[in-house]
């Protein structure tokens, strides 16, 4: 095996596996229950995802002025893409959109028992009544 086949190997291994969580960050988007962790689910797989095709394409490119281009736009990533991620999160939050708990997740799944539901009651005594206090003492 010669160097440039196996990098052209390695390139295209990064270029898949960066694919792949793009794709799986798409999905997530999909599957996931509220905002706030579909937009961790997006800012991870988007991030990771840009950085292998990123690595994938410098390897492609070799040493020349594309590879510098590159890098400099992954530079310029490593900042923007968890700053825009965390403006998105704080906007949200201050519009309102509260996140899902522990009751809203269970509550939104099909089939899923809500854990902090309390048990209905299963005495044979009658419970007491509530409603207007009698006039009896």
């Amino acid at each position: 095996m010669t160097v440039g086949a196996a990098l052209d190997l390695v390139s295209w291994g990064l270029l898949l596996s960066g694919g792949f969580f793009a794709v799986a960050g798409g999905i997530g988007m999909i599957r996931l229950p509220d905002f706030y962790t579909r937009l961790h689910a997006s800012g991870i797989t988007d991030t990771g995802a840009a950085y292998l095709i990123l690595a994938g394409l410098m390897i492609q490119g070799g040493l020349t002025l594309i590879t510098v281009k590159l890098v400099l736009i992954g530079f310029f990533m490593f900042f923007t893409n968890p700053a825009a991620t965390y403006a998105l999160a704080a906007a949200a939050h201050r519009s309102g959109i509260e996140p899902t708990g522990a009751e809203g997740a269970a509550a939104s799944r099909p089939g899923v028992a809500d854990a902090t539901a309390p048990e209905p009651h299963s005495d044979a005594e009658p419970t007491e009544q509530r409603g207007a206090p009698s006039s009896q003492p």
